[in-house]
């Protein structure tokens, strides 16, 4: 059931809200969270297509934010709210509310936001694309406990993660995280195989992908080795080869879906290793709401110090380097030892004669 709002209020979303379930004969409101997702017109049905999805697992509210650009002076010192009530079918297993907001109320996306949150439950905050530099500042931000981006939206993802890292607050997280969540598991189960100290590592992935970059800081981190960031044609993660005492271990996904894990002195099996599509990424991230403290540390490594081999510790001062002599001096120094040598005989010599 659809119902359609124009130059409205919160207060009247509240009462079509309640207005739809009646009709549909659900008045029970059994919603676990509120999923606040803030996006533009673009890339709006793609969003609420997989909060949807994700509903089937997390029953929620969804409330989508869309600030609608005004195209004269005139419509921008204006305000306006329209919004779409959908419940039943066409709101998954929760409800959803599609707003938009024109003028000024577009700079005041909280206030609009705020009296149709559900009371007592978890606030989860939701930026597909243009999200802010630091989610915790912004003012929809502020009203989660927790605040999802992802850099692989952004122009610049590497670059990105660097800016992720020093506007880090508890309760971050990103979906290029979330996507390496399986390659996590399955390098923990395969180092669990085998006792063995890992050397060194190489991640290989395509070019501007941050979740391959996160996976290597994830190893430098955990692992304390030097780890190489190498590029491929992808798609996504194509491989990751840890360098151990007892052979090598090869985690190789060719074709984005079927992966290789090779152990030393182990058969070569096959792995199920897909990519994911963003509403089982949501999922995931719906099922904690808690600060993830392993992917802060991970962020916090930083990009600039992959690819780089770790200084000598401090308390194993460097034996200096001889220089080399000169071409001259080398062929000249035969001679001044026995020059010296002369010198030292000669006082023997004439105490004997004496």
């Amino acid at each position: 059931m659809k119902i359609d709002l124009t130059d409205t209020t919160a207060g009247k979303i509240n009462k079509a809200l309640v207005q739809g379930r009646r009709a549909i004969g659900t008045p029970a409101v059994g919603m676990v969270l509120t999923l606040v997702i803030v996006t533009d017109e673009e890339n709006a049905y793609d969003s609420l297509k997989a909060a949807n999805d994700a509903s089937r697992e997390h029953p929620s509210r969804t409330l989508v934010v869309i600030k609608r650009v005004s195209r004269s002076p005139r419509d921008r010192t204006s305000s306006r709210l329209d919004a779409e009530v959908r419940v039943g079918a066409d709101a998954g297993t929760g409800e959803t509310v599609v707003l938009r907001l024109y003028g000024e109320a577009a700079d005041h996306a909280d206030s609009v936001v705020l009296p149709l949150l559900l009371p007592d439950a978890p606030v989860v905050v939701w930026w597909p694309v243009n999200a802010p530099l630091d989610p915790a500042k912004d003012p929809l931000g502020a009203l989660a406990q927790r605040r999802v981006t992802d850099t692989y939206a952004a122009e610049e993802p590497v670059r990105e993660l660097s800016a992720r890292a020093s506007a880090y607050t508890p309760g971050d997280t990103d979906l290029s995280w979330t996507r390496i969540t399986p390659w996590r598991s399955m390098l923990a189960a395969a180092l669990d195989q085998v006792t063995c100290e890992v050397t060194a590592v190489e991640v290989e992935g395509e070019e501007f992908n941050p979740s391959c970059e996160l996976l290597a800081m994830w190893l430098a981190d955990r692992l304390d080795v030097p780890v190489k960031r190498s590029l491929s044609s992808g798609p996504g993660l194509t491989a990751v080869r840890m360098d151990t005492s007892q052979g090598p271990i090869v985690l190789d996904r060719a074709d984005g879906s079927l992966a290789t894990l090779a152990i030393e002195g182990q058969p070569a099996r096959a792995v199920a290793l897909k990519r994911r599509d963003t509403a089982e990424l949501i999922a995931e991230e719906l099922r904690r709401l808690d600060p993830d403290d392993t992917y802060a540390s991970a962020l916090r490594y930083g990009v600039e110090r992959l690819n780089t081999v770790p200084q000598q510790a401090s308390g194993d001062p460097a034996e200096p380097v001889a220089e080399p002599e000169p071409v001259e001096e080398a062929a000249k120094a035969p001679a001044k030892k026995a020059a010296a040598k002369t010198a030292k005989k000669a006082p023997a010599r004439k105490a004997a004669a004496k």
